[in-house]
C-alpha cells in the first residue's frame, strides 16, 4: 500500500512541476476549465463527454511527454545543439497537433449545438 501511495506522490510531484515550470500548461488549465464550465450550458451526450474527456487527456499528456523531453534533453546536452532543439521542436509539435485535434473536437461537438 505504501508503494501505491508513493506512486501517486510522485505523479502528483510531476503534476505541480509542469504547472511550476510551464507557461503553457496554464492555458491548457484555463482551456479545460472553460471547456468544464461551457459543457454546462450544453446537453450533451455520454459519448460526447467521453470525446470530450479523452480529447482533453490527451493534450495534458502531450504536454507532459514534452516536458519530460525537454528535462532529458537538458541533462543529456545543456548546452544548445542544433539536434537537441530539433527534438524540443518535435515534441512540442506533438503538443501542438494534439491541441488542434482536440480544438477540432470541441468544435465538432459544439459548433452545430451552437447553430441550432
Amino acid at each position: 500500500m505504501l508503494r501505491v501511495i508513493k506512486s501517486f506522490q510522485y505523479a502528483f510531484a510531476g503534476c505541480r512541476f509542469l504547472l511550476r515550470t510551464q507557461t503553457n500548461a496554464w492555458v491548457h488549465l484555463l482551456a479545460t476549465v472553460t471547456l468544464f464550465i461551457v459543457c454546462c450550458f450544453f446537453h450533451l451526450s455520454t459519448t460526447e463527454v467521453v470525446l470530450l474527456i479523452i480529447a482533453t487527456a490527451s493534450v495534458w499528456v502531450a504536454e507532459l511527454f514534452n516536458t519530460a523531453v525537454e528535462q532529458i534533453i537538458d541533462l543529456l546536452h545543456p548546452q544548445w545543439h542544433p539536434r537537441a532543439g530539433r527534438v524540443k521542436d518535435l515534441a512540442a509539435a506533438a503538443v501542438l497537433v494534439t491541441a488542434l485535434s482536440a480544438l477540432a473536437v470541441a468544435a465538432f461537438i459544439f459548433i452545430p449545438k451552437i447553430i441550432h
